[in-house]
């Protein structure tokens, strides 16, 4: 049987199935078996008849896909000082189970209400230490709480809980307990659009510029809260440690959030030892913290240049760590899930609302039975 090329390219290089090894062999040989076809197909999340319709209904029906997933994930990537792009098969299934997920909250829990967080900077007159201060205001997230915490890790976890608190749904990567591997793309995460729980999605992993993880973390969640609040939902991906382009507005409001001006302006950075004791208080890495500090001109773009040089070196020459620990299935699903709508959709579960089967289907995405629901359940007090 033959199949048309062009029907054949549209369909895959619209899915994650393009991505695969089977189909570029089948590129270079011209040819395919039917089984292997299956298979791409099952992967891709198309149904395998499409490949003999024609062009013009696959192009039709590609669209439509394409439609749905940009009514929550703009298809450009929003880019900060970074030369990387994220193809939207890259992260289709991804979106496509959180935007299950936001509809499936919305439809079970009537307590939602419409979201005070997504468009709250909406205007460009205002300057970014005001903007911040009313992000951090609504979110009830003050630089004090933060410095108060007593690691970087106790910071992030306050940083998702207020999100939470406010309806913004915190998802963070854990391979294998995902619908898509993220092991052929560097992003630092999305957002993805709803009116009452927009989702923010955590990549996590190596982003290639050579800083501490949770630190980092920390910023890009900043900065991704920032776009929920100016409406912005897309891909995104940042470089934390580059002096050379300005990274614009959106990245001044997250670090006046993280790293108040004023209290910059106490501070020396001359020394590395200087910034290092800085990222410390305000529970960033260290290269932010000079970014920071050359953007507020308290050193110069030598001088920023030259610590986060230093700071690339000393990161490259850590040792690096050992297998970890294998991470619990329950934990795992509360991690990419987030807490709130685990919570949320366990009182769902209890109210009679889904049954477990399905829970275990759509919440869990089948890593857990019906029998391990105690030790989620367990994973979120």
């Amino acid at each position: 049987m033959s199949i048309d090329d062009a029907v054949f390219t549209t369909l895959l290089d619209n899915s994650v199935a393009g991505t695969y090894k089977g189909y570029e062999r089948a590129l270079q040989t011209g040819s395919i078996k039917f089984s292997d076809l299956v298979n791409l197909a099952r992967k891709g999340d198309i149904p395998y008849t499409l490949f003999f319709a024609p062009i013009a209904l696959v192009r039709e029906q590609v669209g439509k896909k394409t439609a749905k997933l940009l009514a929550g994930v703009s298809r450009d990537t929003f880019s900060l000082g970074a030369r990387a792009k994220v193809e939207l098969r890259d992260v289709e299934l991804i979106v496509k189970d959180l935007i299950r997920k936001q509809q499936l909250l919305r439809k079970h829990d009537a307590s939602l209400r419409p979201n005070k967080i997504i468009g709250l900077l909406h205007h460009d007159t205002t300057s970014a230490d005001a903007d911040a201060s009313t992000l951090s205001s609504a979110l009830g997230l003050s630089y004090e709480r933060l410095r108060a915490c007593r690691s970087k890790e106790k910071a992030l976890d306050l940083m998702i809980e207020r999100l939470e608190a406010n309806q913004v749904l915190v998802s963070r990567s854990v391979q294998n307990y995902m619908p898509q591997r993220l092991t052929h793309v560097q992003f630092s995460g999305m957002t993805v659009r709803d009116n009452k729980v927009p989702y923010i999605f955590l990549a996590g992993g190596d982003h290639g510029d050579d800083q501490e993880p949770v630190g980092r973390t920390i910023f890009t969640l900043a900065l991704m809260t920032v776009l929920v609040a100016r409406r912005i939902f897309a891909p995104m991906t940042w470089d934390g440690g580059s002096t050379e382009t300005g990274p614009g507005r959106e990245y001044d409001i997250a670090g006046a959030m993280l790293m108040p001006a004023e209290r910059m302006r106490r501070l020396a950075f001359a020394s590395l030892d200087e910034v290092k004791a800085a990222s410390n208080e305000f529970k960033v890495t260290a290269s932010a913290v000079a970014v920071r500090a050359m953007r507020l001109g308290l050193i110069d773009q030598r001088t920023a240049g030259e610590h986060l040089d230093q700071l690339r070196g000393e990161f490259r020459s850590r040792p690096k760590g050992g297998p970890r620990s294998p991470i619990h299935p329950e934990n795992a699903v509360r991690k990419y899930n987030g807490r709130e709508l685990t919570v949320r959709m366990l009182h769902t579960l209890d109210s009679g609302g889904i049954s477990a089967g399905e829970f275990c289907r759509s919440i869990c995405l089948n890593h857990l039975k019906p029998s391990r629901i105690e030790d989620l359940r367990r994973a979120v007090q």
